[in-house]
């Protein structure tokens, strides 16, 4: 099985253009972002299972195919599909809640999750402070009071 190196480059470009728009602050943009990114992959998907064929069921013929097609990527496919279709219901639910709450649809950084990270920061750099400095390793090949046995090497 062969595959035409301009598809995957095609697919290589609608998901590059797909994660641009999903790192953007708008919802609108994150929601045509993860559109491409499934449309993408599902093209992946349908490229990758291989050339078409007969239909998978026993006994049907479709235009003199010798081979039948592969059911596994078609049924990924429609399974991807519903799962791209819920999750863009679920953001433009959330983009219109947002824009009903605030009449803008940029995602804006949340002042409590500021507070947060710098009561984090603060409370790092206090315990950093607190720490005692490292005690020097007492490792060495002599014996010491440590050791298991110490004098009695020899002796078994």
């Amino acid at each position: 099985m062969t595959t035409s190196f301009v598809p995957l480059v095609l697919l290589g470009g609608l998901t590059a253009a797909g994660v641009y728009l999903l790192l953007e602050r708008t919802l609108t943009r994150m929601l045509l972002g993860l559109l491409l990114i499934g449309n993408a992959i599902n093209l992946l998907i349908l490229v990758v299972g291989g050339p078409s064929g007969n239909p998978p069921i026993r006994g049907r013929t479709s235009d003199g195919y010798t081979n039948t097609a592969d059911p596994l990527a078609q049924g990924m496919i429609l399974t991807a599909i519903v799962i791209t279709m819920g999750i863009a219901a679920f953001v433009l639910a959330m983009a219109y809640r947002t824009y009903r709450l605030n009449t803008e649809e940029e995602v804006a950084d949340d002042p409590e999750d500021a507070k947060v990270s710098e009561f984090a920061a603060r409370d790092i750099a206090a315990v950093e402070e607190d720490r005692p400095q490292a005690v020097p390793s007492r490792d060495t090949d002599a014996p010491d009071e440590l050791d298991a046995l110490p004098g009695h090497e020899g002796s078994a």
